[in-house]
């Protein structure tokens, strides 16, 4: 039912929500077909694609010299085009049944605030990886829609997408972005503390860290660094009339954080049901009316 602006638009396609640590991919009529690390692992000698995804993922820290895991994301924004080409590349064949010949039209979330030369890179390095055409939405509008937020109306209101890499804050008012800002503490800040309290490396530490029944556990450990993210939002707020804010993004599925934030900054604080699927359900939802 989310795809249905998009897909009523376009005759095919997907949308891509392109993140630091994920990357999440709909299907017209299947939903989620795709949802795997942004790591790709290649051969340094030869520039060879040796994997991509969770086979990449797996492959960190336990590599030969020769072959080398990358994240081509940094920050949320593309950090080496070329290993994200060939990354969009590989989720294009997967989810299409590696017909070759399949050429998609996308629509892909981009951070507020990038440049035209920023964008122009995203869409190049779409097409060359195989699309048709690309659009693109603003993530925070993106996450906004998908959160069912009325954006279209006068008050403000405030996104918190916590992703892997970085913690983005966003007023969102008459139906456009008025602020948008990203600051590099997110889910991964959560792994490191949680890898330095076990000492155990970062890969066991993120399996710890999405364990159901070490939930309480987790939350003591990551209490500061959920701190450290609501003092960052209570610095936006200040600027804005925000009544609430919502949260988003793979690490707001941690339990317990929206508590933890609402204490440390006193504001009503609202966490989706599923805020993994927030922002690529707006992708679609918005898109064509809200792309740029």
């Amino acid at each position: 039912m989310f795809l249905s602006h998009f897909y009523n638009y376009f005759s095919s396609d997907i949308a891509v929500d392109l993140g630091t640590a994920n990357t999440l991919i709909y299907v017209r009529g299947k939903g989620v077909v795709a949802s795997e690390p942004s790591v790709v692992a290649i051969n340094r000698d030869t520039g060879a694609i040796i994997a991509v995804g969770q086979e990449a993922k797996s492959m960190l820290g336990r590599t030969p010299a020769n072959i080398i895991a990358i994240r081509p994301m940094k920050d949320g924004v593309i950090a080496d085009y070329d290993i994200t080409e060939k990354m969009l590349r590989h989720f294009i064949l997967k989810v299409h049944n590696r017909k070759t010949l399949v050429r998609p039209r996308m629509v892909i979330c981009i951070p507020s605030g990038v440049t035209q030369v920023e964008k122009r890179a995203v869409k190049d390095s779409a097409i060359q990886a195989g699309a048709r055409e690309v659009f693109l939405i603003e993530e925070p509008m993106a996450a906004a829609i998908g959160a069912g937020l009325p954006i279209q109306e006068p008050s403000g209101n405030m996104v918190v997408d916590i992703g892997g890499g970085t913690t983005g804050t966003s007023v969102i008012q008459d139906g456009i972005v008025i602020h948008s800002d990203d600051d590099a503490t997110g889910g991964m800040h959560c792994t490191y503390v949680i890898a330095g309290n076990f000492r155990i490396p970062f890969e066991e530490a993120e399996l710890i860290k999405m364990d159901k029944s070490r939930e309480l556990e987790v939350l003591t450990i990551v209490t500061p660094v959920i701190q450290k993210m609501a003092v960052i939002v209570e610095k936006h707020i200040q600027s804005y009339s925000v009544d609430a804010i919502v949260l988003c993004g793979g690490t707001a599925c941690l339990k317990g954080i929206d508590t933890t934030m609402e204490k440390t900054i006193n504001i009503k604080t609202y966490k989706p049901h599923n805020p993994f699927l927030v922002t690529p359900m707006g992708i679609a939802m918005g898109c064509p009316t809200y792309t740029v």
